[in-house]
């Protein structure tokens, strides 16, 4: 991560500064499945990280979250020689440590990557204490996909040093991230991200601060309207998602996603949206996923969503 911010002192002494990775308890199942496997892949590309949560009981578990998730990756990547695949593991398991004591952490760090709960009065409280130990050069990046990142970013004193970076779940395969660029960000800044990204081998894109960004902006609209179509009684769920998978060449239907994906992920973000605009069609709530969140129904992690699981 040396290279990419431009530390020509610590690249002599063939030093780099870790990555540091902020991850709370309160997520929904496939965030955790986001946040942890993004922490495997920094680690898997040479990039020293260090997990930071708030007890070792849950930095345990991330840890062999990230290990599992290694030892799949390490079974394709080296599926002729399997002692390189163990070797593999072993070695990226060797560039994450674990911290719960932030500002003991961050001073040392190149990028600090925030994946912390969807609540923008916790992130802020975060950033500020963070902003405090950080060194001048340190970048903040948010993985947050619902809020805003001026918001966030505004907690702090460098928002010329901040930016959003989303990735994508399954995050080894997802080759996807958007970098999300404030008024404020800096060109630097920005062009360390894009490189960060490409150095763990994702294609990035660019978008502004704008709600959703590109990928939720588009995609969550388009399963809001799917459930609308089902709650008109216009066609059945599993007609529409047919429908979709066929007509539309889309691997899974918008039922199937919105289960895989978590109801309550979606319905946070649509409540998110709607309290920005509460007269935009595309945001109003919907009575069935309502129901479903109520009754705590949330897709394939809770067993039951739109679609029942065993």
């Amino acid at each position: 991560l040396c290279s990419l911010l431009s530390l020509p002192d610590l690249q002599s002494l063939g030093m780099c500064p870790p990555i540091t990775f902020f991850r709370a308890l309160r997520f929904h199942t496939a965030s955790l499945q986001i946040h942890s496997t993004v922490f495997g892949v920094a680690a898997a590309t040479g990039h020293t990280v260090v997990l930071v949560d708030q007890t070792e009981d849950i930095l345990a578990k991330s840890r062999r979250g990230i290990e599992e998730s290694l030892r799949r990756m390490a079974k394709k990547k080296f599926a002729e020689n399997p002692k390189a695949g163990a070797e593999f593991v072993e070695k990226t398991l060797g560039s994450i440590s674990t911290s719960t004591d932030a500002a003991a952490v961050v001073h040392s760090t190149d990028l600090v990557v925030e994946a912390i709960v969807e609540n923008l009065a916790v992130k802020n409280d975060l950033f500020k204490r963070l902003d405090k130990f950080a060194a001048e050069h340190t970048i903040f990046a948010s993985n947050t996909s619902s809020l805003q990142i001026t918001s966030i970013a505004n907690a702090t004193t460098r928002q010329d040093r901040f930016a959003g970076l989303h990735f994508f779940n399954p995050v080894p395969m997802m080759k996807l991230v958007e970098v999300i660029k404030i008024p404020m960000t800096s060109q630097k800044t920005f062009e360390s991200l894009v490189d960060f990204s490409k150095a763990l081998g994702k294609h990035p894109v660019s978008c502004k601060d704008t709600p959703g960004f590109i990928v939720n902006r588009l995609l969550v609209p388009y399963l809001m309207e799917a459930i609308r179509l089902h709650e008109r009684g216009d066609a059945s769920k599993e007609d529409i998602d047919v429908a979709m998978k066929l007509g539309a060449g889309y691997p899974m239907g918008p039922f199937e996603l919105l289960d895989y994906v978590g109801l309550d992920t979606t319905k946070f973000i649509v409540d998110g949206w709607h309290e920005l605009d509460v007269k935009d069609p595309m945001f109003q709530p919907s009575p069935a996923l309502n129901k479903l969140v109520a009754e705590k129904k949330f897709g394939k992690k809770s067993g039951e969503g739109f679609y029942k699981y065993k």
